[in-house]
């Protein structure tokens, strides 16, 4: 009896220990909030080289922690590019992959293999807030959900006709001028002023009465409030729709941006001459915002609500830093910042992100946290979805096998010193494909026959095309034959082959 009493107290003591340990390691795990923006470009940022951009709060964020220069989309499959960039986020695939796990959560299914549900098996109290576009349902990927927006706060139409009227001819190339709601082909002049960012009866990011990054920020407190007191730790969703058109803020926020400060980009261009072929015309709509051809006032109001946005921005993601400091959880807390992708914002005469110059495919990308080197920034090129991995690796949970990005903790930390990428690969439609590799890139218009190399480290404008130059005649060749190579790679079915043997001939 003494014996089993003894066996028995040691087993309970073992017991005990262990499930010590166990709350030990949950107590430990370190939280991470990801905080995404849509549609902001690389270096819509102060600190990473745009002097004339106000963002105090990402300033710091990128002081603190360490930046990827270079950091890239994948493409997409139609011409909201969002989509696709956050279909991939959530669920780890590729591209051209991503469908298939699209058509199952359409059905309900899979949903165990989205990043939500993958962080959540890790211990984590998941929440989502903001912009979501992804066919699975937000609350059956994070178990937390508050505001799920649509893919773009909606449009300011003058009146009940011109939405009928814009319903029936979207997808067709009638002029936008006369059929487009207010916000769009404007300003046509220095009087054109029936458009207002800042007045609240347009709707848009005002609907609901309170601006929707604001609202998103208050949805964060909520939750850091509840969290606080929780042992377990968190993952944060937080998916702005800024600086996404319609680009409107306070008025204060405009005003910090007069048009005399503003410049106009090294690229801009009157008018980009393959945008039909690329798919960049007149009947795309992130195109028809400004009008054709575009001028330098035109661009610079367009580049003033942009940057007005991203300021305001800017001040909310300071506020959630704020409150998660006031929480006492700051400490264990690692914050990734990126976006889905860039956008064009009047650069080589372009408005949206469909193009495969990187102001359109490059987004900013920050890691801060412990153990993250302060002020660093790494040139190595990465995909911005490897933000999922990342997060897999920082809450120590086995990244699954069908998961194609990968962590950036060790370049981070400088145990890895190059890329996990050979090269980095876009896919747009079967309109535009682009690989970058060793300081260049190559684009194709297959509808156009179109080929452009650009030197990324002598032309990062992306100005002079190369390609026909007799000196970069192998590059261009080589970096043919590996894009087709990696277009295998990425079940991408686009034959380039007839655009390749004729350039041979």
């Amino acid at each position: 009896m003494k014996k089993l009493l003894i066996t028995s107290l040691s087993i309970l003591l073992f017991t005990c220990k262990n499930e010590q340990k166990s709350n030990s390691i949950v107590k430990t795990k370190p939280n991470i909030v990801f905080i995404f923006a849509d549609d902001m470009t690389y270096d819509a940022v102060n600190a990473l080289g745009n002097k004339e951009i106000i963002t105090p709060n990402l300033d710091q964020l990128v002081n603190r922690g360490t930046t990827f220069t270079n950091a890239y989309n994948m493409g997409a499959w139609n011409g909201a590019i969002c989509a696709a960039s956050r279909a991939m986020l959530i669920s780890g695939r590729t591209v051209w992959d991503v469908n298939a796990f699209r058509e199952n959560w359409l059905k309900n299914k899979q949903l165990d293999k989205t990043w939500g549900k993958l962080m959540e098996s890790g211990g984590y109290d998941t929440y989502m807030t903001g912009k979501w576009h992804v066919d699975a349902k937000a609350d059956s990927v994070f178990k937390n959900v508050t505001h799920i927006r649509p893919g773009m706060p909606g449009d300011a139409w003058e009146h009940n006709e011109m939405v009928a009227k814009f319903k029936g001819i979207e997808g067709t190339k009638t002029d936008p001028a006369s059929l487009m709601p207010i916000g769009y082909n404007r300003p046509l002049h220095k009087n054109d002023t029936l458009w207002n960012p800042a007045n609240t009866k347009h709707g848009g990011f005002w609907e609901g009465g309170k601006h929707w990054s604001e609202v998103l920020a208050d949805d964060a407190f909520n939750f850091i409030d509840e969290a606080k007191n929780n042992e377990a730790p968190f993952f944060m969703y937080l998916a702005f729709n800024a600086p996404h058109d319609p680009r409107q803020a306070p008025q204060e926020f405009l005003d910090k941006y007069p048009l005399d400060k503003i410049s106009l980009p090294k690229s801009w261009l009157p008018e980009y001459p393959f945008k039909d072929g690329m798919g960049c015309g007149v009947d795309l709509r992130d195109e028809a915002l400004a009008p054709f051809p575009r001028t330098e006032y035109a661009t610079k109001k367009h580049i003033q609500e942009y940057y007005a946005l991203i300021t305001h921005l800017d001040v909310q993601i300071g506020k959630i830093i704020d409150k998660l400091k006031a929480s006492g959880k700051f400490d264990n807390t690692y914050i990734i910042f990126t976006a889905d992708h860039g956008l064009a914002i009047g650069k080589h005469g372009l408005i949206g992100k469909q193009s495969q110059f990187d102001h359109s495919i490059r987004a900013p990308f920050v890691i801060a946290g412990p153990n993250i080197s302060e002020g660093k920034k790494i040139t190595e090129d990465i995909y911005l979805q490897d933000a999922m991995a990342t997060a897999l690796d920082i809450g120590d949970i086995e990244k699954p096998k069908y998961v194609f990005f990968n962590s950036l903790l060790d370049l981070a930390s400088g145990k890895q010193t190059k890329s996990n990428y050979n090269a980095i690969y876009n896919g747009y439609k079967d309109l535009q494909r682009m690989i970058r590799k060793d300081g260049y890139k190559l684009v194709i218009y297959p509808k156009l026959g179109k080929v452009l190399l650009f030197d990324l480290n002598n032309d990062p404008d992306e100005i002079t095309n190369l390609s026909d130059h007799k000196d970069y005649k192998n590059k261009v060749n080589s970096l043919f034959l590996d894009l087709i190579v990696l277009q295998k790679d990425m079940n991408d079915t686009l034959d380039l082959s007839p655009i390749y043997n004729k350039m041979k001939s």
